[in-house]
């Protein structure tokens, strides 16, 4: 397979070093630098400590890239999304592999692209780049599934050649239960922790944070049960024990999530609090909190504190006096959920 990765951050340069370890053909589309092609060896970090070298191809425009791809494997952030499909025009009939965090991203692309195919992917491996070395802090794995066309084959093939790479990966048969499945867990300790400014292990010891973050668990599951989507098991990460946690007294389960989240995550900073540190441009809170409650307003519910949640990251993000008030201040945060009746949030 010859395979084109648009978004050559830290998750597109890993998994196409996967593939190329593999065997297929793998080309980085990375504007900076050098505007030809190129060969470049990546460093690749194990969570064993273990590091190995593996060599790509670089292009630094479109015009660069050598060969018609077959693949066309997304690896940017929501709001990056437009101008990676704008980038994938110049190859119509490519099938795309988009390995995007939130729900929204497959209407997106085939609105965009309704004649080709499309694969879903939802990685739950923690990665992070230190000083030149694509770093993978925890195992997890790579879950693929189709979302359009007859790609069941090039699915196996995927999975084979990820697992080849040496990544753990499954083909999965439904695509929307794989991308909420992947949400509950982008869910977790992420919002809180960008607001307090501490470690989502921090803000769980919380119990008012705790509360907080069970309400919005819950109103996600009510929404998946809603649309008839059930919490799978993916490559690296069982979300589906996160129905059982949401049901158990908080007493009992906030010790378990603090190792659950601190222990999925590899010691990494959440999404949400690396951009709200960065301070550069838009998040993608409105794909994760924001996509629960848009998709309970289309099946007549509500989801007022993934709602509230959204708001508060996108208020911190244009104004650093407000994220200042909300850092290390969970009683302040609590306060922003709580009913004239004294409870913190209330379920959909």
């Amino acid at each position: 397979m010859n395979v084109l990765v648009i978004g050559a951050g830290a998750v597109g340069s890993f998994l196409g070093a996967t593939l190329a370890e593999a065997g297929e053909t793998v080309c980085l589309l990375r504007r900076s630098g050098t505007a030809g092609f190129r060969q470049e060896m990546l460093t690749l970090g194990e969570p064993s400590g273990d590091v190995r070298d593996v060599q790509v191809g670089v292009a630094g425009s479109v015009d660069a890239v050598p060969w018609m791809p077959d693949i066309l494997l997304f690896a940017v952030k929501m709001p990056d999304l437009p101008g990676a499909l704008e980038t994938a025009a110049h190859w119509p009939a490519a099938t795309v592999l988009a390995v995007e965090n939130g729900v929204g991203a497959d209407d997106l692309i085939v609105d965009e692209r309704p004649a080709a195919w499309l694969i879903a992917g939802s990685l739950t491996a923690s990665l992070e780049t230190d000083r030149g070395t694509i770093r993978r802090l925890s195992r997890g794995g790579l879950g693929l599934a189709r979302v359009r066309g007859e790609g069941d084959g090039l699915v196996r093939e995927l999975v084979a050649a990820f697992r080849s790479g040496g990544l753990r990966a499954a083909a999965l048969s439904d695509a929307q239960e794989m991308r909420w499945s992947k949400l509950l867990a982008n869910l977790l300790g992420n919002a809180t922790s960008a607001l307090l400014d501490v470690n989502p292990e921090v803000a769980y010891r919380d119990p008012d944070v705790f509360a907080i973050e069970r309400r919005a668990l819950r109103e996600a599951l009510a929404v998946m049960r809603a649309l008839e989507l059930r919490p799978v098991a993916l490559p690296g990460a069982d979300v589906r024990l996160l129905t059982v946690a949401s049901r158990l007294p908080a007493a009992l389960v906030r010790p378990i999530m603090v190792r659950v989240v601190a222990r999925g995550r590899g010691g990494k900073s959440p999404s949400l609090r690396r951009h709200l540190e960065s301070g550069r441009g838009p998040s993608e809170v409105s794909w994760l909190n924001g996509a629960v409650d848009r998709a309970a307003r289309l099946v007549g519910r509500r989801a007022p504190v993934n709602l509230r949640l959204s708001e508060l990251v996108e208020e911190c993000t244009r104004d650093p006096e407000r994220r200042a008030w909300f850092r290390g201040r969970p009683d302040r945060l609590a306060q922003e959920f709580s009913t004239p009746e004294g409870d913190v949030t209330r379920p959909v």
